[in-house]
């Protein structure tokens, strides 16, 4: 049965004027950026409403927001939108107050504190390349730093204290909606982990499925429905930048993941809501499939790879190959090694146990990996197994355009367990070429490829030869 058990999910949320009535949804996808949905309580009076909703980020995006009634009873016709997002902060209220004078005050240990009364001629900035000090008059004399911690007026109407969204909103009829707000934002991204953990012995291990959910929006997400989008969803590049990421990290307890195929990508429910706070790493455990069959295999690919376009008659070019030996693992995503999903793309991390103790023995990226296609993990370089490789005869005859090269391979094996390698090797002089001998079998893999399966015995060396021949 598949590990992955699916589940459905509810997604809706409430806000009435920016102040948040029920659960947020959330949908997001792998390229750093978000869909957020909400439900705005609108009181309309006839003629023109003005509505001011206070849950945006800081980094949506303001050409991409939808309000409607999902109902579809009511056509809202909106007049204007604004999107102020300059938070109130020391250093624009003293951008706002410059040639204003307000009150400063000054902490004396000894005197006790007292507020002193400043110009401010210059608000300063802290936020370019090179910082401008700010400059205040006090008494006649210029400072090129506060006299004291600034007091300011009371908050104007145009001051916000986060991100705002306000429309004029025309309508005929006065009337009371739950309207359904959407908007795309950058400064959440998520991302899949692995952990696979193998037997002391053999090549049987489980899998541990984690989902990693960054929030730098400049918003927090309080029990949030949330979706995950996994695909290669086109974006034009005119997004802003995310804001630095704070080291904070948490992890909630396991429960299924609903994955579902989503138009041409895959959607990925959460089981339960989840709390988002802003600058803010949570993971969710995604799944776990014990039992997982694995397979190790050896790579020796000491031959540059490719072919040019062009004839390559250098003997020297490639006629040596490099000693190392790759050790790669690989498991199915099907149904019998417990899995069977759509695996969204991550960072996968091996582990061997050893007794009670677990060692790492390698990590490799993965791309997204359709079911019942295989995910192959490249782990490192084998201690026991060399190989090495020499070109062994070249000649070339320009009147019938054909030239002969041969190659012994010798593979060795140190280690006290039979292994197979598979070489690799790139026919890559030219597109044209006849496997002339070879002293073990070998099949095309593509046009400039072939391969073989060599079986070493422990403590053993094996040579394999091959000559081929390039016409053109």
């Amino acid at each position: 049965m598949n590990i992955f058990k699916l589940r459905s999910a509810l997604f809706g949320a409430c806000l009435l004027a920016g102040t948040a009535l029920a659960q947020p949804g959330l949908t997001i996808y792998n390229g750093g950026f978000s869909v957020i949905r909400d439900t705005v309580v609108l009181e309309l009076k006839a003629g023109e409403t003005n509505i001011r909703y206070s849950g945006a980020t800081s980094l949506m995006e303001p050409s991409s927001v939808i309000l409607r009634d999902p109902t579809g009873r009511t056509t809202l016709s909106i007049l204007e939108q604004n999107y102020l997002n300059d938070p109130v902060s020391e250093s624009s209220l003293l951008a706002l107050y410059e040639g204003q004078v307000i009150g400063f005050r000054v902490e004396d240990p000894q005197k006790g504190d007292r507020v002193v009364e400043g110009k401010v001629i210059r608000a300063g900035n802290t936020s370019g390349a090179e910082p401008v000090q700010p400059i205040i008059e006090v008494e006649g004399k210029l400072s090129f730093e506060l006299p004291g911690r600034p007091l300011f007026p009371a908050l104007r109407d145009d001051n916000i204290l986060k991100p705002l969204l306000s429309w004029k909103i025309q309508s005929p009829v006065s009337s009371k909606l739950d309207a359904e707000l959407a908007y795309i934002t950058q400064g959440l991204e998520w991302s899949a982990d692995y952990n696979l953990v193998l037997e002391s012995q053999g090549n049987v291990g489980e899998l541990n499925c984690w989902v990693t959910i960054r929030n730098d929006s400049g918003k927090q997400f309080e029990d949030a429905q949330v979706k995950l989008i996994a695909g290669d969803v086109n974006r034009l590049s005119e997004t802003a930048p995310a804001r630095g990421m704070a080291n904070r990290m948490m992890a909630l307890a396991a429960e299924p993941v609903e994955a579902r195929a989503f138009d041409d990508f895959h959607l990925y429910t959460l089981p339960r809501p989840i709390t988002l706070r802003d600058r803010n790493v949570k993971q969710v455990e995604f799944a776990r499939a014990p039992g997982v069959k694995t397979k190790r295999t050896y790579i020796y690919d000491a031959a540059p790879s490719g072919y040019s376009g062009q004839l390559m008659i250098n003997r020297q070019w490639a006629s040596e190959g490099s000693t190392k030996i790759e050790s790669r693992l690989e498991f199915a995503n099907d149904e019998a090694s417990k899995l069977g999903i759509a695996m969204p793309g991550g960072k996968v991390r091996v582990y061997r146990r050893d007794g009670e103790q677990l060692e790492f023995v390698g990590e490799d990226r993965v791309g997204h990996t359709p079911r019942n296609e295989t995910v192959t993990l490249k782990l490192g370089n084998a201690f026991d197994l060399l190989g090495h490789r020499v070109q062994t005869e070249f000649n070339i005859d320009q009147a019938k355009r054909s030239m002969d090269e041969s190659f012994e391979l010798r593979l060795k094996n140190r280690g006290r367990t039979p292994v197979e390698i598979r070489v690799v090797e790139h026919l890559s002089r030219h597109s044209s070429w006849t496997v002339t001998r070879s002293s073990a079998q070998f099949r095309k893999k593509d046009s400039n490829t072939i391969e073989f399966d060599i079986p070493v015995a422990a403590d053993s060396e094996i040579t394999l030869t091959y000559g081929v021949r390039y016409t053109w």
